[in-house]
């Protein structure tokens, strides 16, 4: 049976329970539209055709990194789809994650920053993605008043050099591969573009 949190049923966490979303690492996430509806743009010609949401998406990705600079992120790959989005964010070595010596012996613990449990939760991978929708979401419905993400996101901790590269290039190609997508769909566009 689910869990539940202020007396409601609740979806369990697609989070890997054993890892802490606040660490210094690599991470893949894709986000979704609500019925995977087209929002942000067409496949042309192997390319992405912007539409203006789509420009809003793009635009407050690129801006992650400025209004968190206490977490140390950097951008990676990323790619805004019609109905989806991919990106590689970097969390880097930040006063949240950080390694100190634990009772003044060699063996080092972080600093922690959240239980990684149903809680609000900051300085971490769903508050950066939480951000983003939010904010994406605010500004799209000022064009189309029923604009909404899935309330999920899909995520990946990238472990390896290998992988980051593998994944970088699975995103950058994305659109030329938009009718093998798993994602992809003949849904009606919401706007010319």
């Amino acid at each position: 049976m689910p869990d539940k949190y202020q007396n409601k049923y609740r979806i369990a966490s697609a989070r890997a329970p054993w890892w802490d979303y606040g660490k210094n690492a690599a991470y893949f996430v894709t986000i979704c539209t609500k019925n995977k509806k087209h929002y942000f743009g067409k496949i042309r010609d192997g390319r992405m055709r912007l539409s203006e949401t789509g420009q809003i998406a793009q635009t407050e990705w690129l801006k992650t990194p400025n209004i968190r600079p206490d977490m140390n992120l950097e951008l990676g790959s990323f790619v805004v789809m019609p109905n989806h989005f991919h990106g590689i964010i970097i969390i880097g070595e930040n006063r949240y994650n950080i390694e100190i010596p634990h009772d003044g012996r060699d063996t080092m613990h972080r600093v922690p920053t959240y239980k990684n449990s149903f809680s609000p939760q900051s300085k971490n991978l769903s508050s950066i993605v939480r951000r983003f929708k939010s904010t994406v979401t605010k500004t799209a419905r000022q064009i189309y008043a029923g604009f909404a993400w899935q309330s999920r996101f899909h995520d990946h901790i990238i472990r390896d050099e290998k992988s980051f590269h593998t994944i970088s290039e699975y995103i950058q190609n994305n659109p030329l591969k938009w009718a093998d997508d798993k994602y992809y769909w003949e849904g009606t566009a919401t706007n010319e573009y």
